[in-house]
C-alpha cells in the first residue's frame, strides 16, 4: 500500500481500535478423516473439543504496554564460576534491569522478563525437555527459582518462562516409555506410523520428518531428538495443562510457548502447519489457564505472515483480545523495522501497521521485538551501525503492544565468530576486565564472548551518556511516563514524499502522543496535526526543530537519523 499520496495529515489506519480479525472457527474434523496415518494407537486420540461456556476474559493491563527483557540464562551471569550463567547469578543483576525504585537512572526500566528454557534438559539450549517440572541442575535448584520469582516481583517485574509443548526430548521418560513398545502405556502421547510417508519440514528443505524406532517410525519435525508430543490425546493435553498450572501456581506470570503452529500435522508440507485441530488446543490450553489464572500471559511464537498471526489471536470476537492466545509475537514488524533502519525507507513498516489494522482482533496484545535468539543479532543485521540501532530501538519502543528486547540488545551485543545458534546466545559482558568481563570468574566461560568485550560492556555504557544503553533507558523511561504510549490506540499518519519518515499518533483517555521518525539519512520536515504551543516535548533524539503552520498545524524540522515525541492533553 502506498503513503505517499493524499492529504499530509489524512489519517490511514487506526491499531487496536477497529478491524476485523481475519480467524475463522477451526472446523471440526474427525480422527480418522485428519489422520495421515492408518496406525490404530493415532486413530483412537481425539481432538480437543469446542468451548462452549462462558470465561472470564484475560486481565492483562499489566502487560499492555509493558517492556520485555529476554534472558538465556546460561548467557547472563554466573555466580559459582563454573563457567555457565546460573538463577543466582541472574538474580544478583536484577537490580540492573529494574531496580525498583522509580527515581533511579541506572537501571534499565523493564517491566517483565522471559525466561528462555530453564528445565531439565541435555541440550545447552534446553529447546528438549526432559523434566518439565523441576530447575535444569547447571542453573540451580528450584528453591532458586522461587527466589528468582520473589525478587523480580519485589521489584515490579512479572516473569515469564519458556514452556516447549509442541515436543519433548527423546531422552524424556515419556518417550522411553512410548517407544519401548506398540503398547506402551503412552504410546499415543507421541506420533507413530507404520511408514516413512517422506515428509519434510514445512519451510523448505530435503530433513525427512518421520524417524525410525525399532519397526515404527515417529514424528519430529525439528529432528529426532524431539519427537512431537501428540496432542490429539486428552491425556496428555491433560498432563501438559497440569504442568502449566503448577508453575502459575508457582508464581509464574505466564508462558512463551515455542512453535505453537506445529501442534497438529495432518499431512505434508503446509499441512504440517496452522491446522485448525491445532487452533483448538490452543483455545482449549487458554480456556484451562484462564479459568484459574486470568492475569498469565501466553505469546506464542508463530513465525508466519501478518493474516496467519491474527489468526492466533482466536475467533471469538466478545472475548477482548480473543479466545486463544492472548499475545503473538510480530515476526513481519520485526523484518519491516530491521529494514527500515538500514535502508532508510519506512514503507515496509507502514504496509504491516495497516496489514495489522485490518488483521487484527480489538485490543490483540502485539508483541514486537526487533531480533530474537533464533536470528542474527539486531548489530549484525545492522552491519554495526549504531545510528541504525537507535532509530530501530526508537521505533519498537514507540509502538503499540508488550515490546520484547533481546538480552544484549540495548549494549549492541553482535553474534560471535563461531557458526550456530550458540553465536547468537553468547555471554553477556558486564565490564571491561578479563578474562572473564564480570559474566564469570573462570577462566573462561561456557562458550567464547563475541565481539570486543572490553571495549562493549555494560560498565561502559552506563558511564557514557551517550551510549546505546542510555538511548534504551531513556526511551522505556518515556514510554513507562506517557499513557498513550504504553496502552493507546495508534492512528498511522501520512508522510507524504517523505518515504523514511514514520509517523503516528498513540491516543487513550487523557492523552495524545505524536511520534515521529526520520529514519534516512537526510533531513526532512513533518506536518503534525495540532498546533506547536499544544506540544509538550516529551523526548527528542536529534535537534528536531518545530515552526507554526496556519490553521494550527506545526512543522517538524527533523535532522538524519532522528525521532521525536511530543504530547497533548486529550480534549
Amino acid at each position: 500500500m502506498s503513503h505517499r499520496t493524499g492529504p499530509a495529515m489524512a489519517v490511514l489506519a487506526a491499531f487496536a481500535l477497529a478491524g476485523a480479525a481475519c480467524a475463522t472457527s477451526p472446523r471440526s474434523v474427525s480422527p480418522a478423516a485428519a489422520n495421515p496415518s492408518d496406525s490404530p494407537s493415532r486413530v483412537a486420540a481425539q481432538p480437543p473439543t469446542a468451548i462452549v461456556d462462558p470465561l472470564p476474559s484475560w486481565r492483562l493491563d499489566w502487560a499492555r504496554g509493558a517492556v520485555f527483557y529476554q534472558v538465556f540464562v546460561r548467557s547472563f551471569a554466573d555466580s559459582d564460576g563454573d563457567g555457565i550463567g546460573d538463577l543466582r547469578g541472574l538474580i544478583s543483576r536484577l537490580d540492573y534491569l529494574n531496580d525498583g525504585d522509580p527515581a533511579t537512572r541506572n537501571d534499565l526500566g523493564v517491566d517483565a522478563l522471559w525466561l528462555m528454557p530453564v528445565f531439565v534438559s541435555p541440550s545447552y539450549h534446553g529447546y528438549d525437555t526432559v523434566d518439565y517440572e523441576h530447575i535444569n541442575p547447571p542453573y540451580g535448584t528450584d528453591a532458586d527459582f522461587a527466589t528468582l520469582l520473589r525478587e523480580a516481583h519485589r521489584r515490579g517485574m512479572r516473569v515469564i518462562v519458556d514452556l516447549v509443548l509442541n515436543h519433548s526430548s527423546a531422552q524424556h521418560p515419556w518417550f522411553v516409555e512410548a517407544s519401548s513398545s506398540p503398547t506402551a502405556a503412552r504410546r499415543n502421547w507421541y506420533v507413530w506410523r507404520a511408514d516413512d510417508p517422506g515428509w519434510t519440514q514445512p519451510w523448505g528443505g530435503s530433513y525427512r520428518v518421520w524417524h525410525t524406532s525399532g519397526d515404527q517410525f515417529f514424528y519430529g519435525v525439528f529432528w529426532s531428538g524431539m519427537p512431537d508430543l501428540n496432542w490429539r490425546n486428552p491425556d496428555l493435553r491433560a498432563e501438559l495443562y497440569r504442568i502449566a498450572e503448577r508453575w502459575l501456581t508457582l508464581g509464574v506470570d505466564g508462558f512463551r510457548l515455542d512453535a505453537t503452529r506445529h501442534l497438529v500435522e495432518n499431512g505434508p508440507d503446509q499441512q504440517q502447519v496452522d491446522q485448525p485441530e491445532t487452533h483448538a488446543a490452543l483455545r482449549e490450553l487458554a480456556r484451562a489457564v484462564r479459568q484459574r489464572h486470568p492475569e498469565a500471559l501466553l505469546v506464542g511464537e508463530n513465525w508466519t505472515e501478518t493474516p496467519l498471526i491474527a489468526a492466533y489471536f482466536g475467533s471469538d470476537r466478545e472475548v477482548p483480545g480473543g479466545d486463544e492466545l492472548p499475545a503473538s509475537f510480530n515476526f513481519p514488524l520485526a523484518a519491516a523495522i530491521v529494514g527500515a533502519a538500514r535502508d532508510g525507507d519506512g514503507d515496509a513498516v507502514r504496509s504491516v501497521l495497516a496489514e495489522m489494522a485490518a488483521a487484527y482482533p480489538r485490543r490483540a496484545l502485539d508483541a514486537p521485538f526487533l531480533a530474537n535468539h533464533d536470528m542474527a543479532r539486531l548489530t549484525t543485521q545492522l552491519g554495526g551501525d549504531v545510528a541504525a540501532q537507535r532509530r530501530a530501538a526508537a521505533l519498537l519502543l514507540t509502538l503499540p503492544g508488550a515490546p520484547f528486547l533481546y538480552y544484549g540488545e540495548e549494549i549492541g551485543l553482535e553474534n560471535g565468530s563461531a557458526r550456530g545458534d550458540e553465536a547468537k546466545r553468547t555471554p553477556m559482558p558486564w565490564s571491561g576486565q578479563a578474562p572473564g568481563y564480570g559474566f564469570t570468574a573462570a577462566t573462561a566461560p561456557w562458550h567464547p564472548f563475541s565481539g570486543d568485550p572490553q571495549a562493549r560492556n555494560v560498565a561502559t555504557e552506563l558511564s557514557d551518556e551517550g551510549s546505546l544503553l542510555a538511548h534504551y533507558r531513556r526511551w522505556i523511561a518515556a514510554r513507562r511516563a506517557s499513557p498513550a504510549l504504553r496502552d493507546g490506540d495508534l492512528f498511522l499518519l501520512d508522510s507524504g514524499r517523505e518515504t523514511g519518515v514514520v509517523a503516528f499518533l498513540r491516543r487513550t483517555d487523557g492523552e495524545r502522543a505524536l511520534v515521529v521518525h526520520n529514519l534516512a539519512r537526510s533531513g526532512a520536515t513533518f506536518a503534525a496535526p495540532m498546533s506547536c504551543d499544544r506540544l509538550a516535548v516529551r523526548l527528542s533524539d536529534g535537534d528536531v526543530r518545530l515552526a507554526d503552520l496556519p490553521k494550527h498545524g506545526c512543522l517538524l524540522d527533523l535532522p538524519p537519523q532522528s525521532a521525536w515525541l511530543g504530547t497533548v492533553r486529550s480534549d
